[in-house]
């Protein structure tokens, strides 16, 4: 299969890449500038240049493709509304062409603005609005497309996406917040629970998904239902050697920045329904191995 790919030379993308060159794919990548276009053809990619701006380039992309996975997002938190915005566009110009031809379109969507405080499974939708989480737009226009028959399936990936390649995730921010803190923060009694999930593993499934190529298949990529933020924290603590400590949901914000609304979030994901679908088992290091890896932390 032909398969056009936004986002191939980012932290999954790149992986999804590799996933489906291995397994017999051709690729063509979006690349906006020589460094993408040099990663992909390193990669063994062809390369169609463009943005996700570019709506134009973005229809042209899947025109040329037997299938879309899309893993690009605009990682600007200063206009996230905005670009939340850009990414359902993207999804409506995909729809545009694959509407009718029953070509697969996997895009990429998140476990923890589905329904917080409970437990997340594949057949739940979103219960949350665009202005309390303006994320989910990705998977409302995903929804709508799904009602006119394009074969869009969403892959939503735990909060933690980890691994050695991880240069701008959760995790990432984490430490570093810690690290200019001197202190490994949880909010209240850190029983909030977080998933997680192998770059590795998260691109098999976007894989997968494109070949099972199911109409309006939700995907969970995630390796276990949740760790509480407190046991995130004592790692993060341990490998740093700073104090771990309970903070206010009020001071969560001052302390984390942007994340500290996320910090307070409960969103504990099953990944039964997608382990059955696919014959999958995540294969790669938890979460907890990685921190033990010195990669995170030098």
């Amino acid at each position: 299969m032909k398969v056009f790919v936004t986002g191939g030379t980012g932290f999954i993308g790149t992986a999804i890449v590799e996933q489906l060159i291995e397994n017999g794919h051709e690729v063509l990548g979006l690349a906006r500038s020589q460094s993408s276009a040099d990663k992909l053809i390193a990669a063994g990619a062809a390369v169609h240049h463009g943005d996700l701006t570019d709506l134009d380039s973005i229809r042209k992309g899947a025109e040329l493709a037997d299938g879309v996975i899309h893993a690009g997002f605009i990682h600007d938190f200063s206009r996230f509304k905005e670009v939340c915005e850009i990414d359902g566009k993207v999804l409506n110009a995909f729809g545009e062409v694959l509407k009718g031809t029953k070509k697969p379109l996997i895009t990429a969507s998140g476990t923890m603005m589905i329904s917080p405080g409970e437990l997340i499974t594949e057949d739940m939708k979103v219960s949350l609005n665009e202005s309390v989480h303006p994320r989910i737009i990705t998977e409302l226009t995903a929804d709508k497309l799904a009602d006119q028959g394009v074969h869009v399936s969403c892959i939503r990936l735990a909060p933690f996406v980890h691994g050695d390649k991880d240069y701008a995730g959760f995790t990432r921010i984490f430490i570093a917040t810690s690290k200019q803190k001197q202190l490994a923060a949880y909010i209240g009694d850190g029983q909030n629970r977080w998933p997680a999930i192998h770059y590795k593993d998260a691109a098999k499934l976007f894989r997968l998904a494109l070949e099972k190529n199911m109409l309006g298949m939700k995907v969970h990529a995630v390796e276990n239902e949740g760790m509480t933020f407190k046991t995130i924290a004592e790692k993060i603590g341990e490998r740093l050697n700073i104090p771990v400590q309970s903070i206010s949901a009020e001071m969560a914000t001052e302390h984390y920045g942007f994340l500290g609304s996320f910090a307070v979030i409960d969103a504990p994901a099953s990944n039964n329904i997608t382990r059955n679908t696919f014959n999958w088992e995540p294969e790669n290091p938890t979460w907890l191995e990685d921190m033990d890896q010195d990669f995170y932390f030098n």
